[in-house]
């Protein structure tokens, strides 16, 4: 193990544990002694060298970096390549972008050594007992790493949550995407949140009783069971609950962005997870937020009466399954995308399955998801299997109710609303698009198509 920050100090933890030995390395003196104190009467060994690290190792050595992205993960490679064999195993296990984890492949394979991008997920607590693992790359490489990937991953009832992914960066690019649901399920649950305390008026004793509620049914997943338990927490540092203390404005460290970006690139729309990230730059103007609130006129929400409490409940538990749906609709429509440009050849009932325990989107949806996969592995869109169609069609009435709500109440459901202009957009046999097309011609003779003939046309439009 190489890198024994939080991450790597827990997955080699997880690997002592089930019986395998681990030597570390890391760039910091004192992390290695802690690696070493903790893990004391575990089969660990830390190592302040890197050559006697690698001198140490049984060949054909098996190494995997969890050390910060881009240039630290370089500047590693660049160490360790000299110290490896040919034969050698690499993985990187950072959230690291799939063109850059695509370069270094082809570097290191030109020296003989075998090398993978891996995405892990599940943060602190899933690497040390069981994180979700996307390998991509050198597939001889992913499969004598295999069993000890098999034995430390997540399990659910379908087998471990680890599976290879596909060639070059599939891997860290099913992490990207993985990442980018979650920036949109996140947003999406802090928008139920503002609706429930701005239109019902519930306080965060309601609200953990509500996510809780919904964490037994439909909506169970690692999200919504946190999201409970953080309306129940005390501020140790002054009066109140620690939520209403917390800055409203949020950090990103660009997964998100990168998978908006390469959507774009292949021509694959993802509205939910492109405002998800919108609506932290918003989010992240706090102090322009609150000079802009003086100036800028709208209406204020006004709580429903008590009478209607469980209603409206009842009705944003609906509109956040349907716009969830939506969302993992997109990232498995831009995994396909990208899978069909890159010939990656993902399976995506798979990705489902290992996507159903040890990560953060671990959710009790992600098994229909798998389900409809296994139904038809060529399903256009992830909202033309037949459960999702009869359960957006059920949810039509209160999602829809939901955000009138919202826009008559002045509160913001950018994500929200994008999932359901998504819902709209997809299924409209027609869109004004002609419209576009025309104001393209007219301006920059760019032509267009015709409904009745074919042919690219161009207008005078006088």
């Amino acid at each position: 193990m190489v890198g024994l920050g939080v991450m790597g100090r827990n997955l080699a933890y997880n690997m002592a544990d089930h019986g395998f030995s681990v030597a570390a390395w890391d760039a910091w003196p004192d992390t290695v002694d802690r690696f070493v104190r903790e893990g004391e009467g575990k089969a660990v060994t830390g190592h302040k060298d890197l050559a006697a690290f690698c001198a140490a190792l049984r060949k054909p050595r098996r190494i995997i970096l969890l050390v910060k992205a881009g240039e630290v993960t370089d500047k590693t490679i660049d160490a360790l390549t000299p110290l490896l064999d040919p034969g050698d195993i690499l993985v990187d296990g950072g959230n690291e972008h799939f063109m850059v984890t695509e370069r270094r492949s082809a570097a290191l394979h030109a020296k003989g050594i075998r090398y993978f991008g891996m995405g892990v997920s599940g943060g602190e607590e899933g690497a040390r007992h069981g994180p979700s693992m996307m390998p991509g790359g050198d597939r001889a490489a992913y499969e004598e790493l295999r069993p000890v990937l098999e034995k430390i991953a997540a399990t659910t009832d379908d087998g471990p949550c680890v599976t290879y992914c596909g060639p070059g960066g599939a891997g860290h690019y099913v992490k990207m995407v993985h990442n980018g649901i979650e920036y949109g399920d996140m947003q999406l649950i802090a928008e139920a949140y503002s609706l429930l305390k701005g239109l019902g008026g519930l306080e965060n004793a309601e609200l953990a009783d509500t996510f809780a509620a919904w964490n037994e049914g439909e909506l169970a997943s690692f999200l919504i069971e946190i999201t409970a338990r953080i309306f129940r927490v005390k501020d140790d540092l002054a009066p109140g609950d620690l939520v209403d203390a917390v800055l409203d404005a949020t950090a990103q460290k660009g997964t998100g962005k990168w998978t908006v970006q390469d959507a774009a690139d292949l021509g694959r729309p993802i509205p939910t997870v492109a405002t998800s990230v919108e609506a932290r730059l918003l989010s992240s103007r706090q102090a322009d937020r609150v000079r802009f609130a003086e100036v800028l006129q709208g209406p204020s929400p006004k709580a429903v009466p008590a009478s209607e409490k469980k209603a409206l409940i009842d009705d944003v538990r609906a509109a956040l399954y349907a716009a969830k749906a939506c969302s993992y609709a997109q990232g498995f429509d831009l995994l396909r995308g990208a899978s069909d440009a890159r010939s990656w050849d993902l399976n995506f009932s798979e990705l489902a399955r290992i996507w159903q325990a040890g990560c953060i989107i671990r959710a009790r949806f992600l098994k229909r998801i798998k389900e409809a996969y296994q139904r038809d592995a060529k399903l256009p869109n992830l909202l033309m299997d037949a459960e999702f169609v009869q359960e957006l069609a059920q949810r039509q009435t209160p999602w829809r109710r939901t955000l009138a709500r919202a826009f008559e109440g002045g509160i913001p459901v950018l994500t929200s609303a994008a999932s359901l202009s998504y819902y709209d957009s997809i299924r409209a046999a027609r869109l004004p698009a002609n419209l576009t097309q025309a104001q393209r011609d007219l301006f920059g003779s760019h032509t267009y198509k015709r409904r009745d003939r074919d042919g690219d046309f161009h207008s005078p439009w006088k």
